[in-house]
């Protein structure tokens, strides 16, 4: 009987989550290396943090207006040449002379995530079917928390001893073996079904659908106003290192990779909506006590363990939400949803990095709660809308 339950997952699913782990990590290169890009291309802290925001913006406004140009495409190829893409535009990142030139690449090269992550979810529904959805969706996206397990800390790790263009390069060749790979794995003719206009009214005119969206941005923009500054956080308040900097991110990823296993295993029982409300409490805990994470190495790691535990989890679980109020929009909701995440990290981005400018770094927790308070309180209205719906 357990088996009838929890049938295997396909094979594609591993390498449309590996392929997430690529594209996690490629996105989390730059918070894991951004005290040395910014010394060695000699800009300060919030114009290195720029390169997070700017790439977050494209991301951002991409995912839906790519999810409209590429929707009669087959999902093999698209997802194979996104890869392709990622891995050349992380090499000419790795060989940038400059950060003049380091940053519009840097923008051409997360087209990749603006297109892989959603179109991979989107396509979940063609590889599995309904009875599997919510932990298919919730399977790939682990991708996402193996990226904060080895990809941020080893990007962290190598920047520290080799330099940052290394860990762009190693984000480069992984790129070309996980494009090897979707394309080995997935079948030919898996084309989820173009949008029209009313499929795009439909989901813009739902308050629950739009209601569960803005979660995804408050909660983005509230963790990104100190995620996306980690590194010259913890190098000024704990001096870490980058030896330091690596084991405080394999920690953090660690505990994300268990929340989001955690939640993948038991998000049909206990419902999308209670599995996102759980974890964002789980990152308000961590951000109000943030201050005793000052004390030392272990005191701060010891506080991360919530947010950690919420941070990968919750956008899984928002995924698996949003894909369950509508199934038949699964391919706008999840490239809107994705767009509000990467619209969040940019917001977050920006604000953290004025924020540091003046002066105000041991600042960023206290507007990070403020933001994810209100996203929870979002959270608890999106459920009832959903229950009405």
């Amino acid at each position: 009987m357990s088996a009838a339950r929890s049938p295997r997952l396909p094979q594609a699913l591993w390498a449309l989550m590996v392929g997430n782990f690529v594209i996690g990590t490629g996105v989390m290169v730059v918070p894991g290396t951004l005290n040395d890009l910014s010394q060695s291309l000699g800009v300060s802290i919030p114009q290195a943090g720029q390169l997070i925001t700017a790439a977050a913006i494209l991301m951002g406004v991409g995912a839906p207006v790519f999810a409209g140009l590429v929707a009669g495409w087959d999902r093999r190829r698209l997802l194979t040449l996104s890869m392709i893409w990622y891995g050349v535009l992380m090499v000419a990142c790795a060989l940038a002379p400059n950060y003049g030139a380091l940053l519009p690449l840097r923008v051409l090269a997360v087209i990749s995530p603006a297109v892989f992550t959603p179109q991979a979810a989107a396509s979940v529904g063609l590889l599995v079917g309904p009875a599997q959805r919510g932990r298919a969706i919730t399977f790939i996206f682990l991708g996402w928390s193996v990226a904060s397990v080895m990809g941020m800390p080893l990007s962290a790790w190598i920047s520290g001893e080799m330099g940052w263009r290394w860990a762009f390069g190693l984000v480069a060749l992984m790129s070309f073996v996980s494009g090897a790979w979707v394309w080995r794995a997935m079948p030919d003719g898996i084309k989820p079904a173009a949008l029209s206009r009313e499929s795009w009214g439909r989901t813009v005119g739902s308050a629950a659908l739009m209601s569960a969206v803005a979660v995804t941005l408050l909660s983005a923009f509230g963790q990104f106003t100190l995620f996306s500054y980690f590194a010259p956080y913890f190098a000024q308040t704990l001096g870490a290192g980058g030896a330091a900097l690596s084991l405080m991110f394999l920690w953090f990823g660690v505990f994300g990779l268990a929340g989001n296993v955690v939640v993948t295993r038991s998000i049909d029982r206990i419902g999308a909506p209670n599995a996102v409300f759980i974890t964002l409490g789980l990152m308000v805990l961590c951000l109000l006590l943030w201050p005793l994470g000052r004390h030392g190495f272990w005191a701060q790691a010891l506080v991360l363990i919530p947010w950690a535990l919420g941070c990968f989890s919750s956008n899984s679980a928002q995924q698996a939400r949003l894909v369950q109020i509508s199934p038949e929009l699964a391919s706008a909701t999840v490239a809107l949803n994705t767009s509000a995440m990467y619209g969040g990290q940019a917001l977050g981005a920006a604000l953290g990095g004025v924020m540091i400018a003046q002066g105000r770094m041991l600042d960023l927790h206290q507007v990070g709660l403020v933001v994810m308070v209100l996203a929870m309180a979002l959270s608890v209205w999106a459920a009832r809308l959903q229950k009405r719906s």
